[in-house]
């Protein structure tokens, strides 16, 4: 009887058995994600305009972080929620169900925050790249910092930091591949759960691969379409209309006040 070693059918026919779980690992990425832009966002204001106190914390958060493993910031929040719940049901007279949270929970909250202190950085240094000037000229028309946030930085930020967002999001999806420690049921999971019927794991884990290496290529070609978008054509008129030639003219009134009084 001839031994297969290697099941080469196998690695394609038992993709879509895989990808039962898609719907998990998407979940966990999109959610993941959200949390990453909004609080990766709040960081960076906190670290340009040097917020007290707050700023200090950011440092301590994004540091540790960054510096961390992934794998066991996952395990610190599997076991430290219902730790933490624990303790406000005896301080507080609470009855928290911790049996009741969902294993996939866990896992948002450990890939949100992880996302959040890469994002905050490429957040941050999009932010600054926008031409102080341009603030200045925002703020003489009497724009609000909400509005100047809204019609100047972001604008311009985002596409900036499309490109570094985009390597961000490759690198969470594969991130989610870890989930599978925290018992939450992905695509990794669903490979080792395939390979222990059959003991085909050398199979299973070239199916995944597989199946990563599409989803970071689709990933590519939507940020690449994106940042292609969102390009800035500079051979196009950097303004139109009454409000943006007002606005260019306040920024050269204000860059020439800057240089009579750098000349005197």
């Amino acid at each position: 009887m001839d031994v297969v070693l290697f099941d080469w059918k196998l690695v394609f026919t038992q993709i879509p058995e895989i990808l039962k779980a898609f719907p998990t690992t998407i979940e966990l990425t999109i959610i993941a994600t959200l949390i990453g832009y909004v609080l990766g966002l709040a960081l960076a204001l906190v670290k340009i305009h040097r917020v007290p106190v707050l700023r200090h914390i950011g440092a301590f958060y994004i540091s540790f972080l960054r510096g961390t493993p992934i794998l066991v910031q996952l395990y610190i929040t599997y076991y430290g929620i219902p730790l933490i719940l624990k303790y406000i049901n005896l301080t507080h007279g609470t009855n928290y169900n911790i049996n009741s949270i969902p294993a996939v929970f866990f896992a948002i909250v450990a890939l949100g925050l992880n996302q959040s202190a890469f994002d905050s950085e490429v957040i941050r240094a999009a932010i600054e790249s926008v031409d102080k000037g341009q603030l200045e000229a925002a703020r003489a028309l009497g724009m609000t910092g909400g509005q100047i946030l809204r019609r100047v930085i972001l604008p311009q930020s985002v596409v900036v930091a499309i490109p570094s967002l985009g390597n961000s999001l490759i690198q969470l999806i594969k991130g989610t591949s870890l989930a599978f420690t925290v018992a939450v049921v992905d695509l990794t999971a669903a490979g080792r759960i395939l390979a222990g019927r059959n003991f085909r794991y050398f199979e299973a884990y070239c199916s995944l691969a597989i199946i990563y290496w599409i989803l970071t290529i689709v990933l590519e070609q939507v940020f690449k379409r994106l940042e292609r978008h969102f390009r800035i054509d500079e051979q196009a008129p950097a303004f139109e209309g009454k409000e943006a030639q007002r606005l260019t003219a306040v920024l050269e009134s204000v860059r020439a006040e800057k240089a009579e009084v750098s000349a005197t």
